[in-house]
């Protein structure tokens, strides 16, 4: 067929149109991932000065710095379930949780050498952080509706968030024997002692709540706009949802809590980036995913799901055992953690 026939003009409009989608696809995603992940920091600084201002515990305000950090992907995930891209959705919160072990404490333990930490603060922190990560699976696998997995994630971490605000008298509202409030309390203490020098924000003023709330709907309409050009490229290139979600946008969408944990793990800060680390999987838990699945639903179980949701209760349990042992996290816990993370990526592309 030669170029002046009509078909010929059909076939090159074609593949303008179609280069023209991708190129779209291309720049909504990058620049949705620059504006969000930049305008995420802006979000995690006022936030902390708010907290400082209504007087929160440094463990609280380290919270309350991870939701604001973790602000891109709880997006990511919410816009993908309610597009009816459930696995993308799902794929984003398991897969920022794996990823964020590997980066947030794999990566700081090379960087730092050693991140050394307390082990009342690794059997605190992580028991409610394995708790969680067990919810996930079951709530992915639907062993529990999103509605029950959230009461039962609920269960611990509401009385988890009760002592770190309230460090002093806290773990006296729960009903423990007195031997085990006690061990609680000192648990938060330590923790506190870490956190007391690792986040030091000014006192907030009004303009500060403006302000977090003007970057915070930044941070949502860059990521909704980072979460469907990602969509596109993927259909377009034919990639599974599986590896969209649990790879590209979970990678992406971590990185203001990975270059934050690598800088506390690098000023010796270890319980700081121990605690950023499993808070933010916790919250991604909670509110990318279970909250939006109560109401949006989750998608049934499959096998790249299975896998991802897996693989984060088993490098939760290996990070924690490390990390207990060895009152810490030395350079081989750290390789050891980057090659699960490895593993973890070889197998869901190939299974894909």
């Amino acid at each position: 067929m030669h170029l002046g026939e009509p078909g010929s003009l059909v076939g090159n409009g074609s593949i303008v149109e179609g280069l023209l989608h991708v190129a779209l696809a291309i720049v909504a995603f990058l620049l949705g991932a620059v504006t969000s992940l930049a305008t995420s920091w802006v979000l995690v600084v006022r936030l902390e000065r708010i907290g400082e201002r209504l007087g929160l515990s440094e463990a609280l305000l380290g919270i309350v710095a991870a939701l604001a950090a973790d602000a891109p992907e709880i997006t990511a995930s919410i816009s993908a379930l309610t597009q009816h891209q459930k696995a993308i959705g799902a794929g984003v919160v398991t897969g920022s949780n794996v990823f964020n072990l590997a980066a947030l404490l794999g990566l700081g333990a090379l960087v730092a050498g050693f991140i050394g930490l307390h082990r009342k603060v690794v059997l605190l922190g992580g028991a409610v952080g394995f708790w969680v990560a067990l919810v996930c699976l079951a709530a992915v696998e639907g062993v529990f509706s999103p509605a029950v997995s959230l009461v039962v994630a609920l269960a611990v971490v509401v009385p988890y968030l009760v002592v770190l605000g309230l460090p002093d008298s806290g773990a006296g509202l729960l009903p423990l024997p007195t031997q085990a409030q006690r061990w609680i309390t000192s648990a938060v203490d330590e923790e506190e002692l870490e956190l007391e020098v690792a986040i030091r924000p000014s006192r907030g003023r009004p303009i500060d709540a403006w302000t977090a709330l003007g970057a915070l709907a930044v941070v949502v309409v860059a990521s909704v706009s980072m979460e469907r050009g990602a969509f596109s490229l993927g259909r377009h290139f034919d990639i599974a949802d599986a590896v969209i979600g649990a790879i590209v946008l979970a990678v992406v969408t971590s990185l203001p809590n990975a270059v934050a944990a690598i800088h506390l793990a690098r000023l010796g800060r270890g319980a700081a980036a121990f605690s950023t680390t499993l808070n933010s999987n916790n919250l991604n838990v909670l509110v990318g995913l279970l909250i939006p699945g109560v109401v949006l639903g989750l998608s049934a179980p499959s096998i790249s799901g299975s896998l991802t949701a897996g693989w984060f209760v088993g490098l939760t349990a290996l990070t924690l055992g490390l990390a207990y042992l060895a009152r810490g996290l030395g350079k081989r816990a750290g390789w050891l953690i980057i090659v699960g993370y490895a593993a973890f990526v070889a197998v869901l592309v190939a299974t894909s």
